[in-house]
């Protein structure tokens, strides 16, 4: 069981004296149903109130571990007090469908239940707690036995009264009709309000009087809701009520926490959980009778339950749609605000703006996340200082701030020199550098999600360039992304049915001629018999994650290629195989490559990987530790793509590899160009110091091939010799070469 999911009891004094010298056997007993699919709850709970009395009377449990094992021991047993109740189980939303059968289709509208959950943050869904009659919601981390006894005492003792009031059927109804109207209404204010209007009806006076609010240990009292002669005095403080009486008895009764009847008025206690106190003060002018007191509480009782849940709906509304750090609107709230600007008239004239610290993430693990927090609300202060007034702001991923407002209150350049001045977080001053994605709003085809999506994808454009510069959407982006979007699915079919294949390119010796090894190549062939290039789908193959599938596939069948060369008579020839970083770093690729080489029977001496440059550099230590424990395995190294990235000599000294490969970039004017024929000889030159075999790509003309070897240039690949082929016209091509 989770921690979050334990339960810990303490001793405490309140449940020591509840277990009074009474034989409990001789009592009749509250019948209690714990759901729970966690047998260490169940142990739990019962545990902790065993030989506990509940207003004088002993508890009697049944014990369900799923919803369907509950509603079975509901049809069966009567008189279930509380419904003890996991809002997780078998699902997600076991614990509220549960909810609905005991209401809907067992009808037991007497029985009470208290969700619980083992997940802190997890609530029911706002129409679950609007909708559902539910006496209670905790979290199980939060239940002592204190507040688990509280919350049971508060069931039971709601339980006992429904089911007393039941003997006044009229009077019920009208109870539960005016509760069920209640919790139809949503807000605190609303629902206070709806509150007053019950009850002045129920005690026969006119709709006037308040609903105020205490917290914690502050005298402070605030008035939450207010109707008739007092209604100017909502969301305002208590004392500055002009009619002292009213005051005082206000403040007598949540001292005293019970309800107070006089002439004047009533004061009724509503008691709220936590360190909540409620009253509700209603003119009434007359009288009130023992029976319509008893009336009165049990309303006040579910009154005060449906307003808990409507602070609590409040609070979920708040945590849904509100930003905790920075207090600003989140990214749900941004998309409601852009739905309803969208569908507006003059919804092109605004524009949204995502605005992206740059490397915000290495500041926060540098100075600290209390210093990345500190920072991001100051980010949110200088934005909302300068556009607040004219523009909303939301904070809706972790570095990323989303401004809406017109188009030319947004504009980029404005935005970025917001940036200009340093940040000052605890005396230390911070430069930051933002980049932006910008998406008119008439650019936009679609709801609020598609403006987000937009923008991020101007925000995505502008990082593949330089950081600290902004870019707007088009809708040819769009057009791109949905491309790349079908060519993903084309690509998973193109797998499942086999439409991907190997071809091999031969390399040469420069100074013999003789052919030392082939390079194998994917392709992609679709149904119509046209050829995808490689640049075109292994990329996305690679953001998929699908390369690493694809991958295993291509080593696999390489080495399996290599072995029937041998076979063939060509046993000398090393097959070159290219490995993504994906690839590398997934965790069961060491052994993926050592059952390619068991498998297929190669000598792993002739199978080598070939890693780009770039990689290499950007994650060298990781790739050094890697290659140490591929060379283990007896298979090569060549480093890919060389002279494109910005490799460190040291880290290059390091690597154990046996091949450079200069980038076909750099060969394609190597005869006309006495510049170009510069990096090429510094390649070779690095490569015979540091004992490297020196292979170029792309070798289309005898020239280039001529002068490769002049420089001193071991071996080549490219048109001159042979195109990439498969493997029955590679054979071909390897005998007539031979012969």
């Amino acid at each position: 069981m989770a921690d979050d999911d334990e339960l810990h009891f303490t001793d405490d004094d309140v449940l020591s004296s509840a277990s009074q010298e009474v034989d409990p056997t001789s009592l009749a007993r509250w019948r209690v149903l714990i759901v729970d699919d966690d047998p260490d709850v169940h142990a739990a709970t019962e545990f902790a109130l065993r030989d506990v009395l509940v207003l004088d009377r002993p508890l009697q449990f049944f014990h369900a571990n799923s919803a369907a094992q509950a509603q079975a021991i509901l049809q069966n047993e009567n008189d279930i007090a509380v419904i003890v109740l996991d809002v997780v189980m078998e699902d997600d939303d076991a614990g509220l469908r549960l909810v609905r059968i005991v209401r809907d289709v067992l009808q037991l509208h007497e029985t009470r239940i208290i969700l619980r959950t083992g997940q802190p943050g997890y609530a029911p869904e706002m129409q679950a707690i609007r909708d559902y009659d539910i006496n209670d919601y905790k979290t199980k981390s939060e239940l002592t036995r204190t507040k688990l006894f509280t919350s049971l005492t508060s069931a039971i003792r709601s339980y006992e009264q429904i089911h007393a009031i039941n003997r006044n059927r009229r009077a019920l109804d009208t109870v539960v009709r005016w509760t069920n109207e209640l919790m139809a209404l949503s807000g605190v204010r609303e629902f206070a309000c709806g509150a007053i209007e019950r009850l002045a009806e129920l005690l026969g006076a006119s709709a006037a009087g308040f609903v105020c609010a205490q917290y914690g240990e502050d005298d402070s009292v605030m008035v939450i809701a207010a109707t008739g002669r007092h209604a100017h005095y909502a969301d305002r403080p208590l004392s500055e009520l002009a009619e002292a009486r009213i005051r005082d008895a206000v403040l007598h009764c949540l001292r005293e926490q019970k309800n107070t009847y006089s002439l004047d008025g009533s004061v009724l206690f509503l008691f709220g959980r936590g360190q909540r106190l409620m009253a509700a003060f209603i003119d009434t002018g007359t009288a009130i009778d023992v029976d319509s007191r008893v009336l009165i509480e049990l309303f006040c009782a579910n009154i005060a339950v449906g307003l808990d849940n409507a602070f609590l709906f409040a609070r979920l509304h708040s945590h849904a749609y509100t930003d905790s750090l920075t207090a600003l609107p989140n990214r749900l709230s941004l998309i409601e605000q852009l739905d309803r600007r969208l569908g507006a008239q003059d919804s092109a004239r605004y524009t949204l703006a995502l605005i992206d610290i740059d490397h915000f993430a290495e500041a926060n693990d540098a100075l600290g996340h209390s210093f990345g927090d500190q920072l991001l609300r100051a980010v949110a202060q200088r934005l909302l200082a300068a556009l607040g007034s004219r523009c909303q702001f939301s904070r809706i991923s972790g570095d990323t701030f989303a401004a809406l407002g017109m188009v030319e209150d947004l504009m980029p350049a404005h935005l970025l020199a917001l940036f200009s001045e340093p940040f000052v977080i605890d005396g230390q001053e911070m430069m930051l550098t933002v980049t932006i994605g910008v998406a008119h709003l008439a650019d936009i085809d679609g709801n609020g999600i598609d403006a987000v999506k937009g923008a991020n994808i101007a925000l995505r454009r502008a990082k593949t360039g330089n950081r600290g510069e902004y870019s707007f959407y088009t809708r040819d982006m769009a057009v791109d992304i949905r491309e790349r979007v079908r060519l993903l699915q084309a690509l998973r079919h193109a797998i499942e049915r086999q439409r991907l294949f190997l071809v091999y390119q031969p390399q040469l010796e420069l100074h013999s001629g003789r052919v030392c090894g082939i390079e194998a190549l994917l392709r992609w062939r679709t149904e119509d018999g046209m050829l995808i290039p490689p640049d075109r789908f292994i990329p996305i193959a690679e953001h998929s994650g699908m390369i690493v599938k694809i991958g295993d596939w291509v080593m696999r069948m390489a080495c399996f290629q290599q072995a029937e060369l041998a076979r063939h008579g060509f046993g000398q020839l090393r097959v070159g195989i290219n490995v993504s970083v994906i690839q590398l770093r997934h965790p069961r690729f060491l052994a993926s490559l050592s059952t390619a080489l068991a498998d297929s029977g190669v000598d792993p001496s002739f199978v080598e990987l070939e890693i780009t440059e770039s990689v290499a550099m950007e994650e060298a230590d990781f790739i050094s530790r890697m290659l140490d424990q591929i060379k283990a395995l007896g298979v090569r190294i060549a480093l890919d793509d060389f002279g494109t990235g910005f490799s460190s000599l040291s880290y290059l000294q390091r690597l154990k590899i046996d091949r450079l490969k200069i980038d076909r970039a750099f060969i394609n004017d190597i005869c006309t160009d006495d510049r170009a024929r510069r990096i090429p000889e510094l390649v070779i030159q690095l490569g015979q110091k540091l004992g490297f075999v020196v292979i170029a790509e792309g070798v289309e003309v005898q020239e280039q091939a001529d002068a490769l070897k002049s420089m001193g240039c071991d071996e080549a690949q490219g048109y001159l010799y042979a195109r990439p082929m498969e493997v029955p016209m590679l054979i071909e091509w390897l005998s007539a070469r031979k012969t």
